[in-house]
């Protein structure tokens, strides 16, 4: 080696857990924080090296009643590998602590419940998946540790997969299985189009409802409020992807210790739980969960993480085919806080990957764990393209209607949408008005949700027609757990053929 250094790692001097050799940091123009713990009274020195090449030197001041040390290093072009070195001066004692192979590119974030969770050796065309990963060396993964915490946390406790290279063993071959296929698949496309590093940060638990992802300060504006820990495990689907229910207890143990890290975005793939925990409130929650992350992630990076950093999401695949009328729509329509679309008002710099086309009944994990997730994250990385990284040619929205225009003497509406349709079917069930069915006690009118057969005029026009319906209050599109089978879904965009997503209309 050109460098002369001890690789001892005390009990004090260290870095903090998510530090690590093969590690990437964010590149310019942010700048990336670096941050552990010395002795108290101790002189920190904090050196990025390229070979014998200095780039930066800084010395730091340890603070704080546990020792903390904490640098901003200069804006950094992507590239590497460097050498990151910091060194202890204390009591004429000098240890020095070297992490090798560092890149800078962008750092992703990727966390939700289960089908997040899910490794490459559970999709489909693993063997082949599972084979690129000799083709990404400039694709870093890293996986927290399942834990829960009462209080905030400032580091993990535990990390399940230090920062490594992808290899078939560590996206999920035979037993060992630590890594996310969805944040796999959406970290090498990134990294197949940008051609820089891309680091990979997992920290997600199957089963889990966003309340506990969420801090005190995100439940609070949605009238929620903490209750005394009561280690419960989620009422869930599968008694085995049943995760923590307690509030905040995820956000403390596993989201808040990697506020300090400076991120390029992150991507979500959550909400399966919360259709049996708090769904009326999932328009509120999840909302806020974005806001405070964004907040707390700007703040705990001294300013350097963007504070609308992109946030994508995955809006819920399906569960059961045969329970038509259950949660998984209202979660649907809750994702986007109720406008149907992202980005949106109460959403800005969001993306959203509909899945609801991507139902596989036959799947060994269970139908509410499909096994395509290649759609899955390819649908957020062109997300990702346009929002984050600002590429406006690349559709990444399925259509959405733009106006509703209803002729009562003919007993049908038109439905214009936002770009030109691909209609792969018939609609005769996948719309429905709420159509008036007669009168009650008081006199006034009853209404229910009907059928509404539907046809395509032209390009970016559906009529919906109700005969039969003297008058109707509203209208609405795939509002179904299992709206369509695999890829059927009858509206698809022209361009990039992206399924149109549930929505629905009320009329004054």
């Amino acid at each position: 080696m050109l460098l002369r250094v001890s690789h001892i790692l005390d009990a004090v001097f260290r870095f903090a857990s998510y530090y690590g050799d093969h590690m990437v940091l964010q590149q310019k123009p942010a700048r990336a924080v670096v941050w552990g713990y010395a002795e108290m009274g101790a002189l920190v020195t904090v050196t990025l090296k390229r070979g014998i090449d200095t780039i930066s030197k800084t010395p730091v001041n340890v603070y704080g009643d546990v020792g903390v040390w904490k640098v901003v290093l200069d804006p950094m072009d992507y590239g590497g590998p460097y050498y990151l070195i910091a060194q202890q001066t204390f009591k004429n004692n000098i240890t020095t602590i070297v992490l090798e192979d560092v890149l800078f590119g962008d750092v992703w974030v990727c966390g939700g419940q289960s089908n997040m969770e899910m490794t490459v050796s559970q999709i489909f065309n693993a063997s082949q998946e599972m084979a690129l990963a000799a083709q990404y060396p400039y694709v870093r993964l890293f996986t927290a540790s399942l834990e829960t915490s009462d209080t905030e946390l400032l580091d993990l406790t535990k990390v399940d997969l230090e920062w490594s290279l992808p290899t078939p063993e560590n996206l999920g071959h035979g037993d060992f299985q630590y890594f996310s296929a969805v944040c796999w698949i959406f970290g090498r496309h990134l990294a197949q189009k940008l051609k820089y590093p891309i680091g990979l940060v997992e920290s997600v638990w199957g089963g889990t409802p966003v309340e506990a992802w969420s801090s005190k300060t995100a439940l609070s504006k949605c009238g929620l409020s903490l209750t005394p820990t009561e280690n419960k495990r989620c009422y869930n689907f599968m008694e085995r992807y049943a995760g923590p229910c307690d509030y905040s207890v995820l956000w403390n143990a596993m989201i808040h210790p990697l506020l300090n890290m400076t991120i390029k975005g992150a991507i979500w793939y959550q909400g399966e739980q919360n259709t049996v925990t708090n769904p009326s409130l999932y328009n509120c929650t999840f909302p806020a969960l974005i806001q405070d992350w964004r907040r707390s992630f700007h703040e705990g990076s001294l300013g350097q993480t963007d504070p609308n950093f992109p946030f994508g999401f995955v809006q819920l695949s399906t569960y059961i085919k045969t329970q038509p009328k259950d949660n998984y729509p209202l979660i649907r329509w809750h994702q986007t806080a109720d406008y149907g679309y992202t980005p949106n008002p109460k959403m800005p710099n969001t993306f959203m990957a509909v899945a609801m086309d991507l139902g596989d009944e036959s799947s060994p994990y269970g139908s509410v764990h499909p096994r395509d997730k290649q759609t899955v994250a390819y649908r957020l990385y062109l997300g990702a393209q346009a929002i984050a990284y600002g590429d406006h040619r690349i559709p990444f929205q399925g259509p959405f209607p733009e106006t509703v225009d209803i002729y009562y003497n003919y007993s049908y509406m038109n439905i214009t949408y936002n770009q030109e349709l691909l209609i792969t079917r018939t609609c005769d069930d996948i719309f429905e008005v709420l159509c008036s069915s007669g009168i009650d006690l008081y006199g006034e009118s009853l209404y229910s949700w009907v059928p509404a057969p539907a046809q395509s005029p032209s390009s970016k026009v559906v009529t919906v027609a109700f005969k039969g319906c003297s008058h109707i209050l509203a209208v609405r599109y795939a509002w179904s757990d299992w709206p369509c089978d695999y890829k059927q879904c009858p509206i698809y965009s022209v361009r990039g053929r992206l399924p149109a997503p549930i929505f629905v209309k009320y009329f004054e």
